[in-house]
């Protein structure tokens, strides 16, 4: 049998303590090359059977050929109990699964659903939050937070919208980042009204259903994605940030780049942060720092701004008054001629 052999180091997400949902038991699973790994001892206590049981359910499994062995075997250098370092046969999730439908399925269904969050969770994060170790004293250690710094950093330099690196800060600094949670949904919807409303007074919709006006220059735009002599499309109608003076505009990016050092300074003073404690950091932050600070959605809905700035936009295209490549170069032609 060529089982790989290695030796683990002790970073805290290599062991991880999965729990049943009754909270009867309580097995060790070790976390490696983005897999779970149990011995035929855990697997037994996971189960509820006895260690022979698991042997004999795992020889069966190889005779059959339902699983290669070599594929799903590990042997891993641990420290016992007396303190002497011995190699032990680990099994992969495949083999724990197949033992646990042949003796337990309805544990063995709860396990995999357990483990596929751990490993997806690594997967996104390159970590895994485990609340059983850390409530029992073991952090994340100045590695972690030093790289979260680093990307923190990275995305602030990139050329990603604002609001874009806000959200990926979220997703980034959130140990127990979900992208399908309600928090997240939220912070998503929210986050950018939050810093509307702070500057202004008022959400994006709000901005936009006020300020949106096909009799105005410009339908009341201060900027436009092909500004200032380029036309002026329907998606430059829907953005906000495309109505607000330059004042304005410059305080907002000052107060996301101060919010942004803020973060920084959570990150370098090792505090570990979740979803919710990073939603709570925006208002936290903006009212340290005096602003208004929005509660609730406001009173415009986007899907009426949006019909209103439409609307308007619709209006307004019917006599944009723009200026092609071919009226510039008609227009020094006839320059041209009459001076001459």
């Amino acid at each position: 049998m060529n089982k790989k052999e290695l030796i683990p180091n002790n970073e805290v997400t290599d062991f991880l303590i999965y729990t049943t949902p009754d909270g009867n038991v309580k097995v060790e699973a070790f976390l490696h090359d983005e897999n779970i790994w149990l011995t035929q001892k855990r697997m037994a206590e996971l189960f509820n059977v006895e260690v022979p049981t698991i042997n004999e359910h795992l020889k069966n499994i190889f005779k059959s050929r339902e699983l290669d062995e070599n594929s799903v075997i590990r042997k891993f250098l641990t420290t016992a109990n007396d303190g002497k370092k011995y190699m032990t046969i680990y099994y992969n999730l495949d083999a724990i699964i197949s033992v646990g439908y042949r003796v337990n399925s309805k544990e063995a269904t709860q396990f995999r659903v357990w483990a596929t969050k751990v490993l997806k969770e690594f997967v996104i994060k390159g970590f895994v939050l485990d609340d059983n170790r850390l409530k029992n004293g073991q952090y994340f250690g100045k590695d972690y937070f030093d790289e979260l710094l680093e990307r923190v950093r990275s995305i602030r330099a990139s050329e990603r919208r604002i609001y874009q690196k806000i959200t990926d800060i979220f997703a980034e600094c959130s140990i127990d980042y979900d992208p399908n949670s309600l928090i997240t949904k939220d912070f998503y919807a929210t986050v950018q009204n939050k810093f509307h409303y702070a500057i202004t007074g008022q959400t994006a919709a709000e901005i936009i259903y006020e300020k949106a006006d096909a009799k105005r220059n410009y339908m009341g735009l201060t900027t436009w994605k092909q500004a200032p002599k380029g036309r002026i499309l329907k998606s430059d109608a829907i953005i906000a940030k495309n109505y607000l003076l330059e004042k304005e505009i410059k305080q907002l990016e000052r107060t996301v780049s101060s919010f942004f050092d803020y973060i920084e300074r959570i990150i370098e003073n090792r505090t570990v942060m979740k979803m919710k404690d990073l939603a709570g950091s925006v208002n936290k932050f903006l009212e340290f720092n005096e602003f208004k600070v929005l509660e609730g959605k406001g009173k415009i809905s986007f899907k009426d701004a949006e019909e209103k700035a439409i609307k308007e936009y619709e209006l307004f295209n019917k006599t944009q008054k723009i200026e092609s490549d071919f009226d510039k170069f008609s227009k020094k032609l006839l320059e041209k001629k009459n001076v001459n």
